[in-house]
C-alpha cells in the first residue's frame, strides 16, 4: 500500500546514522531495480527519499530515468523533491525531458516542477527531449509552455568562451532526429536562424558531426529541409569552416550538390587555415566532389592543389585538377623569424616543411625535432611550443592536473592540447634548456640563488595543489627564453600527499639537499655523486649554502616553507640588516648588559678577537666618535652587531671612503656571523623571535 506525503512522521525512532546509510544504499539499489515493494518497506525503515548517491542522484532521479510512473508517484507521495538537483545542475525534470515519458512530466509539473528549469550548462527539458529525439515528450511540453526558441543560457566564463546559446532546434540537428526538427519547425516555429555563442546556427550544428552511416539519411533530408525553411548558408563554425566545407568533409556528394543549387554559396570561402572547400576534397583524394567544385567554378590557383596530389601520389586527382588547369607553384618561404634562440633552425625546418595538422597544430615527431624523450617541437596556431605526445587516457588525466597549475607561477602550464587517433598533443611554452643544460653552458653567468629562489617556489607550489614530486632531477627543471625556471611533471612524477605531510620532509626535502649541491657545484658532476666535500669554501655565501644544505639533509623540521626563508636567500643588505636589527631590539631590554654576560646566542662565537680583526683605524674613531659618547667594545657578539649599527646609523664619511660598502666590508671579513647568529636564536626559545627575519630584498 502506497502511503502518502507525511507519514514518514509517523515512524518509529529515526535510525541510526550508519544504519539510515545502509537503507538509503539499499533505496536507490531497489529503485534502479524498479523494486516498488522493496522501495515502500525501506521508506517505512526511514530511508531519506531524498538521499543523494554517486554525482548527487536522488531516487526520484533513478526512477524518473526507469520511465517508472508509479514508482515516481511513491516517491513524491512520500516527500521526494522535485527542486533536488544532481551534481550537473540537473532535476527530475530535465531528467524526465531525456526519457521522454510524458505521463511522468505531466506528474512532475502537477508538483511544482518549472517547465523551463535549467541544469549548469543551461539544458531544460524540453532541449532535452529534442536532444534525444523524444517527440512526444517535445510536443507535451511545448504545449505547456516551454520556449521553442530559448537559448542555452551558460556561465559568464562559458560565454566568454563561446560556449552555450543552442536551441533545442540545433539540439535535434546535431543528433540528427529528422522527425524532431520537423515538429520544431512545422509546428511549433523554430527559427532556423537563430545562432548560438560560437556564431553557429542550425545548418552548422547538423553538418559539423560525422555519426557515419547509421544517420546519413537523415543529415540529407535534414539539410534539404532546413535549406527549403530559408536557412543562412553563410553561417560558419567555430573554426571558420561553411557549410559547404563541412558538407565536403563529410564526403557527401548530395550534400554538396544542395548547397552548391544556393546562389548565397560562396564557393571559394575559407576557413581561418586558409582551407577552402576545394581544398578539402583534394586532401580527400574525393574525385567526385572536387569535379563538382570545379564544374561550379571553383578557383584552382588557391592552396597549390597540385602539390598536394603530387605528394599524397593521388593520380587521377591530379589528372582532374590539370584538366582544370590547375598549376604547380612552387612555394616562397615565408620571412618568420623564431622567438627561440636554441630551436630557431629546427622551427624554422618545421614552418616551412608540408605537415597534415592535427587540428591547430604542426608537428613532425622526428628525431632532429625532439627536445628530449616523447616531447618535440611543434607550431600551434603560430606560436613555438614543446609538445608532449601521449595517449588520450594518460593525457586526460595530465591535462587534468595541468589546468590545476594554470594559477602558479613556476609550474610548467598547458598552453593547449590536441587530440587525433587515441594520443593526445599537450602543448606547452616553449623552453630554451633543462636545468642540466643550463649549468653546463659555458656560455654566459649564472645566478645560483636565483635559480634555487624559483626552484623552492615551484616546490612549494605543487605541494600547495597536495602534491610531492619524486623524481627532482635536474631535466625536470625547465628554463624559457627569459630565464624564468619552471618544474615540469613529465612521466606522472608527483603523488599525493594529503594525510602525509611528513613524508614530505623526510624525501623531498633530502633529494632537494642533492639538487642544491648539484646546482651549487656548476652541475660539474652527476647529482648522485655530489657531495658536501664539492662546494668550494671560497665560493658565494659558502657558510650560508653549507648551512642550508645541511638543514636539508637533516629533515630540518622548518620543512620547505621555512627553509625558503634560510638567509642563503638573503642578499648581503638584508643580512647585514638582520644584524644591526638584532642588536636594536635587544638594546631596549631592561638589564640586557648582565644577559649577554649569560650568552644570548648559546653557541660558541666564532670571531672570539673580532676587534683585531677589524680595521684599527674604523675602531679607534667608533670608540671615540666625533659627536658622541666614548665606548670600549670587547670581543663578544653583541659589541660587534653594536658596532655595526651605530656605523651605519652614524656615517663617517672618513669610515665610508676607507671600507667602501659597509655591508660587503662586514659580511667579507666575518662571513660565518650571519648563520652563526640566526641559528643559535632560531634555537633559543628566549631569543627565538629574533630569527624572524622578514628578507625585503628582490
Amino acid at each position: 500500500m502506497e502511503l502518502p506525503a507525511g507519514s514518514q512522521e509517523r515512524l518509529s525512532t529515526p535510525p541510526s546514522t550508519k544504519a539510515a546509510e545502509a537503507l538509503n544504499s539499499e533505496l536507490h539499489t531497489a529503485v534502479r531495480n524498479k523494486d516498488k515493494q522493496a522501495v515502500l518497506e525501506l521508506l517505512e525503515q526511514g530511508a531519506d527519499v531524498n538521499s543523494r548517491a554517486g554525482s548527487g542522484w536522488t531516487p526520484l532521479h533513478s526512477a524518473v530515468q526507469a520511465r517508472e510512473e508509479g514508482l515516481v508517484r511513491l516517491l513524491l507521495d512520500w516527500g521526494a523533491s522535485v527542486h533536488a538537483r544532481k551534481d550537473n545542475g540537473g532535476t527530475a525534470f530535465t531528467e524526465a525531458g531525456i526519457a521522454g515519458n510524458v505521463g511522468i512530466l505531466e506528474l512532475l509539473l502537477e508538483r511544482g516542477a518549472d517547465i523551463n528549469d535549467r541544469d549548469i550548462n543551461g539544458f531544460t527539458a524540453f532541449m532535452e527531449a529534442a536532444w534525444y529525439g523524444k517527440e512526444e515528450a517535445l510536443r507535451f511540453l511545448h504545449s505547456r509552455g516551454a520556449e521553442v526558441n530559448l537559448r542555452r543560457e551558460t556561465s559568464e566564463e562559458k560565454v566568454r568562451l563561446h560556449k552555450g546559446g543552442a536551441t533545442a532546434l540545433m539540439d535535434a540537428c546535431r543528433e540528427r532526429h529528422f522527425s524532431a526538427v520537423k515538429i520544431l519547425v512545422q509546428e511549433m516555429g523554430a527559427d532556423v536562424n537563430i545562432r548560438d555563442n560560437s556564431d553557429r546556427n542550425a545548418l552548422i550544428h547538423a553538418l559539423r558531426k560525422d555519426l557515419g552511416n547509421k544517420r546519413y539519411e537523415s543529415v540529407v533530408s535534414i539539410v534539404r529541409f532546413l535549406l527549403e525553411h530559408g536557412v543562412d548558408v553563410k553561417s560558419k563554425d567555430e573554426c571558420g569552416k561553411t557549410a559547404l566545407i563541412l558538407a565536403v568533409e563529410l564526403e557527401s556528394l548530395e550534400l554538396v550538390t544542395a548547397l552548391l543549387e544556393k546562389d548565397e554559396i560562396d564557393i571559394d570561402d575559407a576557413d581561418e587555415e586558409g582551407n577552402t572547400a576545394l581544398m578539402v576534397a583534394v586532401e580527400k583524394d574525393n574525385c567526385e566532389i572536387a569535379r563538382l567544385l570545379c564544374e561550379k567554378g571553383a578557383r584552382t590557383d588557391h592552396g597549390n592543389l597540385l602539390d598536394v596530389a603530387q605528394r599524397n601520389r593521388f593520380a587521377s586527382m591530379e589528372n582532374l585538377l590539370c584538366e582544370y588547369k590547375a598549376r604547380f607553384v612552387p612555394e616562397t618561404p615565408r620571412e618568420w623569424e623564431p622567438n627561440s634562440r636554441r630551436w630557431r633552425a629546427q622551427l624554422k625546418d618545421l614552418d616551412q616543411r608540408y605537415r597534415p595538422m592535427i587540428g591547430k597544430l604542426k608537428i613532425f615527431p622526428y628525431i632532429q625535432q625532439k627536445i628530449q624523450d616523447d616531447i618535440y617541437l611543434g607550431l600551434h596556431g603560430g606560436t613555438e611550443v614543446a609538445v608532449r605526445i601521449t595517449r588520450s587516457a594518460e593525457g586526460n588525466k595530465e591535462k587534468e592536473f595541468l589546468e590545476k597549475c594554470s594559477h602558479c607561477g613556476h609550474l610548467l602550464k598547458l598552453f593547449q592540447y590536441e587530440k587525433r587517433k587515441g594520443c593526445m598533443y599537450l602543448c606547452f611554452p616553449l623552453w630554451e634548456k633543462n636545468l642540466q643544460e643550463y649549468l653546463q653552458d659555458p656560455k654566459g653567468q649564472k645566478d645560483y640563488k636565483a635559480a634555487l629562489k624559483m626552484i623552492f617556489q615551484a616546490l612549494r607550489e605543487l605541494h600547495s595543489l597536495g602534491f610531492a614530486h619524486q623524481d627532482l632531477q635536474p631535466r625536470n627543471f625547465v628554463i624559457d627564453l627569459g630565464g624564468k625556471i619552471y618544474l615540469a611533471d613529465f612521466g606522472n612524477k608527483r603523488r599525493s600527499i594529503e594525510g602525509q605531510e611528513e613524508l614530505v620532509n623526510d624525501v623531498s626535502l633530502q633529494a632537494l639537499g642533492k639538487l642544491v649541491l648539484y646546482i651549487l657545484t656548476g652541475g660539474t658532476k652527476p647529482l648522485q655523486q655530489v657531495g658536501i666535500k664539492d662546494l668550494a669554501p671560497n665560493s658565494p655565501d659558502y657558510t650560508e649554502a653549507l648551512d642550508l644544505v645541511h638543514s636539508l639533509s637533516s629533515r630540518d623540521e622548518r620543512g620547505l616553507e621555512g627553509l625558503s626563508k634560510h638567509p642563503y636567500f638573503w642578499s648581503n643588505q638584508s643580512r647585514f640588516n638582520f644584524l644591526k636589527t638584532i642588536w636594536s631590539k635587544i638594546k631596549y631590554y631592561p638589564n640586557w648588559k648582565k644577559k649577554r654576560d649569560c650568552n644570548v646566542t648559546k653557541k660558541t662565537f666564532p670571531y672570539p678577537q673580532w676587534t683585531t680583526m677589524i680595521d684599527k683605524d674604523v675602531l679607534r674613531i667608533m670608540k671615540n666618535p666625533k659627536n658622541g659618547t666614548p665606548y670600549e667594545y670587547t670581543n663578544d657578539v653583541h659589541d660587534l652587531i653594536r658596532l655595526m649599527r651605530n656605523m651605519d646609523e652614524h656615517k663617517d664619511e672618513w669610515i665610508s671612503n676607507k671600507i667602501g660598502d659597509y655591508a660587503e666590508y662586514f659580511l667579507r671579513v666575518f662571513p660565518k656571523l650571519t648563520i652563526h647568529l640566526y641559528n643559535s636564536l632560531r634555537q633559543n626559545p628566549r631569543w627565538s623571535h629574533l630569527a624572524d627575519f622578514q628578507d625585503t630584498s628582490p
